[in-house]
């Protein structure tokens, strides 16, 4: 069972692993006011859909300079569909950022964005500064073996830690990521 106890524990080792960043980063989220911070976080997600976020990164960084220096996202990386989607959020993507601002339903009006589906409207709109639960992978393996579901386990920990969900959620992936859970 993933106790509070056991949470704090895992919170403790990211620390000490040098990951405290990600921690703060989760506790200081505050909701997005620039449509390129927007953009940039839709990006990420996409890129993450089904990739491991060490490998994310660098193509992310590559994606970013090409965009600066004026060319294709395909030069940069090589993935047809969301190249594509990337490439139709950065004409709309102003837009987009004041319809999302505006919606009553956030998570909803995100699911509509290409390549955003049911498990990565919850990672950009954490991404986003709203205080969410990624139910990826790991989370779900955590919270079947506890007999529970992700948003459960996570609010558990939350309301008996005092962190908020995104930092909850945090702990948990960063802590399956590297195998200690």
């Amino acid at each position: 069972m993933l106790s509070a106890s056991n949470y704090m524990d895992l919170k403790s080792q990211i620390i000490k692993l040098g990951y405290a960043k990600e921690i703060d980063w989760s506790d200081n989220l505050v909701p997005c006011e620039s449509a390129t911070d927007f953009f940039n976080e839709y990006i990420w997600v996409v890129l993450c859909a089904g990739m491991k976020e060490q490998v994310v990164r660098k193509i992310f960084d590559n994606i970013k300079n090409a965009i600066q220096k004026d060319k294709p996202i395909s030069s940069a990386f090589k993935h047809v569909g969301k190249v594509s989607a990337i490439m139709k959020m950065a004409i709309s993507y102003k837009d987009t950022f004041k319809k999302f601002r505006a919606s009553n339903d956030k998570l909803s009006f995100l699911k509509t964005l290409p390549w955003i589906g049911e498990i990565t409207k919850f990672h950009l709109a954490k991404n986003l500064g709203l205080d969410f639960v990624k139910p990826d992978r790991h989370l779900v393996r955590i919270a079947t073996k506890n007999e529970t579901n992700p948003f459960k386990m996570c609010k558990e920990i939350s309301e008996a830690t005092g962190d908020r969900l995104a930092t909850v959620d945090v702990v948990i992936w960063r802590a399956a990521n590297l195998g200690l859970v």
